[in-house]
């Protein structure tokens, strides 16, 4: 089994090498191709208005300037000589749940994958501090992450569909199991945004984060990290809202087809 490992924090992150501790124990073929730098928050954007460069760091190993969806594109189009039989993108240091998951390049690159036609799966790390940086425990993704893979590699994926897996923020024999689960909504409003003044008088903006005030729903991917367990949600690329098709519909009809 060929695998194509990738995520949004960067090459050399920390959780990079978490995945690919947890990607050699399924199969020997591993194949690497990271943003060279951290792209957090990129969502599924894709690099046109700029070259896209790749450095080789080794035998299958190269990291690309731009976005996690670059990355794949790069890697399944151009640098490995066939498509890959699985995608994981991460392990991301920090959680990718409710509708978080939206600005996520971590599940973007697995979308991409999908929409290559290759199975992915993106896994990312809940932690509870903040501040922590490229501190922030693996344990849980480290002690689990061979054991929720394994009975996925012979599970069919639906085509346009990935899996999300997020890994609780406790210590990993506290953890209480996996739970299949929805993706879950936040009711509060977006984070802060920090004014500051640069060197040369010039105002700025950084977008930060704050504590999320959550609202689980029963069967969502909020409640079974706050109740201690993995969370793995499915999610499919069809964003269409059926339910509104014929009320829509019914508002056009005179225009005709």
């Amino acid at each position: 089994m060929r695998i194509l490992l990738t995520n949004d924090d960067g090459y050399h992150a920390p959780g990079m090498a978490v995945l690919e501790a947890i990607a050699r124990q399924l199969t020997d073929d591993i194949w690497v191709c990271a943003p060279s730098e951290e792209q957090s928050g990129a969502g599924h954007s894709l690099t046109l208005s700029r070259p896209v460069r790749v450095r080789q760091h080794g035998e299958k190993r190269f990291s690309c300037t731009g976005t996690p969806t670059d990355s794949v594109m790069m890697a399944v189009g151009r640098l490995m000589p066939e498509k890959p039989d699985l995608i994981l993108s991460g392990v991301n240091r920090g959680a990718n749940l409710g509708d978080d998951i939206t600005y996520s390049g971590t599940v973007s690159a697995a979308i991409e994958g999908a929409l290559a036609g290759v199975p992915a799966i993106a896994l990312s790390q809940v932690y509870a501090t903040e501040g922590m940086a490229d501190a922030i425990p693996f344990a849980v993704a480290e002690a689990w992450g061979e054991k929720i893979l394994r009975p996925l590699l012979d599970y069919s994926i639906p085509p346009r569909t990935v899996i999300n897996i997020n890994f609780p923020a406790i210590a990993p024999d506290a953890v209480k199991g996996v739970r299949i689960t929805r993706q879950g909504f936040h009711d509060y409003a977006r984070g802060t945004i920090v004014e500051g003044t640069d060197p040369r008088g010039y105002p700025y903006f950084w977008f930060g984060l704050h504590g999320i005030e959550h609202s689980p729903a029963h069967d969502s991917d909020l409640e079974a990290i706050a109740d201690g367990f993995i969370s793995v949600t499915p999610l499919q690329l069809d964003l269409t809202h059926d339910a509104s098709l014929a009320a829509l519909r019914s508002r056009f009809t005179a225009m005709g087809e």
